[in-house]
Order: C-alpha cells, then sequence, then structure tokens
C-alpha cells in the first residue's frame, strides 16, 4: 500500500522522479541536521555553538544551503554566521527570511503550502502548530508562521516537523509518500512520545529520526522505548546519536 502512494506522488504531482542515489542524514542534535544530497548539503535548524549535545567541531560545519522551520533562538541561533562563512542562501518562511536578509545574508522566502524547485531539489513549507519569534521575551520579534519542511532530492522525500504539535492534516503532508520524518517528542515544547506515535500512523514514514529531546532535563525522553512502541504499532525507528549518521 505505501509502495503504490509513494509511486502515484511522482506522476504528475510537481516532485521530482526517482534517481537511483542516496541521501545522506547526520544528526547535530536537538533539531538540526545536516542533509548532503547529490548536488548540495543542507543544514536544518542550525543550533551548535550553544546546543549542548551539539557533536564537538560542527559550530564550523559547511553547507551550501539552510533551512529554518521557525524563529526560535534553538533553531535560528547559527544562521547567520555559517550562512556568512559558507555564503550558504537560507530557505524559511518570508519574516525570516525577510529578517536575515536585512542582515547581509542571502535568502529564498516561502510561505506555507509554497514550494520551490532550487538546484539540489524541491523544499515545500508545510503547517506546523506551535509558536515563533525571537529576541528578548519582553519585546519578540515576530517571523511569521511556524513551519515543517518537505525536501524532495536524489528520489526521496524528507519531512521536517519543526516543533509541532500532533494535528489532523498530517494526513495529508503523508500522502507525499515520506522515506523519511525527523519528529519531535520531548513534549512540554513539542508533541511528546504519545503524540508522536499518532503523528506516525497520520504520516506513514519509511523510516523515523526522533529529535528535539534530552538537550535539557525538562525534555528528557526514553528514545529507546519510543522506538519499541512504534515498532509495536508497526513503525520503523532510526535512534541517533549526535554525530552520527544514517543513510535514507
Amino acid at each position: 500500500m505505501r509502495s503504490r502512494r509513494r509511486m502515484s506522488r511522482t506522476r504528475g504531482s510537481g516532485w521530482p522522479a526517482p534517481e537511483v542515489t542516496a541521501m545522506r542524514l547526520k544528526y547535530l542534535g536537538h533539531s538540526c541536521f545536516l542533509v548532503e544530497t547529490a548536488r548540495a548539503r543542507l543544514l536544518i535548524d542550525p543550533f551548535l555553538r550553544d546546543n549542548p549535545r551539539a557533536p564537538a567541531g560542527e559550530a564550523n560545519i559547511a553547507c551550501d544551503y539552510i533551512v529554518i522551520s521557525h524563529g526560535h533562538d534553538d533553531h535560528t541561533a547559527d544562521a547567520l554566521p555559517v550562512a556568512q562563512r559558507c555564503g550558504a542562501t537560507i530557505i524559511a518562511n518570508f519574516e525570516i527570511a525577510e529578517y536575515f536578509s536585512a542582515r547581509g545574508a542571502k535568502t529564498h522566502g516561502l510561505n506555507p503550502g509554497g514550494s520551490c524547485e532550487f538546484p539540489f531539489g524541491r523544499v515545500k513549507l508545510t503547517l506546523a502548530h506551535h509558536s515563533s519569534s525571537l529576541g528578548d521575551p519582553l519585546n519578540p520579534i515576530y517571523l511569521g508562521a511556524p513551519c515543517g519542511i518537505l525536501i524532495s532530492a536524489d528520489g526521496k522525500n524528507l519531512y521536517h516537523a519543526g516543533d509541532t504539535a500532533v494535528f489532523l492534516d498530517m494526513q495529508l503532508i503523508g500522502r507525499a509518500g515520506l522515506d523519511a520524518a525527523l519528529l519531535p517528542i520531548g513534549d512540554n515544547f513539542t508533541m511528546g512520545p504519545d503524540d508522536a506515535l499518532l503523528a506516525l500512523d497520520f504520516l506513514r514514514p519509511r523510516v523515523t529520526v526522533p529529535m528535539h529531546y534530552d538537550t535539557w532535563p525538562v525534555i528528557a525522553q526514553d528514545a529507546a522505548a519510543f522506538a519499541t512502541r512504534a515498532a509495536q504499532a508497526g513503525h520503523r525507528v532510526e535512534i541517533l546519536a549526535p554525530g552520527a549518521s544514517f543513510m535514507i
């Protein structure tokens, strides 16, 4: 059933036809990942220097694009210095793109539901349900709607959920035919393990990587227990230690 769904999204859906290659995913702690495709390196939600779970030395990571789900500091903290050092283009919602463009970065702004073709593949922003702002808590900067991220490259579809709560329209995101989903399980600021299991039923990815947990005590979780429960429900979970990589 899942294979038929994945086949249909390559026919007239605007998503590139599959190629014989693989996408490499490297976990950098919290919600930060490096995605290496055949044509580019994408850094998602860069939070490195002040991230207690980031592997040593990764603050000097190189990339061609930076993709941001929302404005919170634990998803944007290293975006500008990395973009300036690498000459990387920041892809994000319009408000975040304008914020970093005004500070000298190359950017490409999108809105939820919008997508764009890049040299490496397609990026589409999806709905997400949580808050998004940056700066002084007494005078926060509004940075637009929070988003999830769909990346289509090398014949693979990757979904990064951001900090979202579970929501029923995840079923529509799952229709893209997801090869991998990166889901928060930390609770408190995002969905926790129980709701993440519901999200898996809606999304039906081939494999799931948990994120946004264990960075601080308030979001401590037993990822192995989550993986066991997911397996019992028919889902595959791949737990990545910070610094570990996985071929999708």
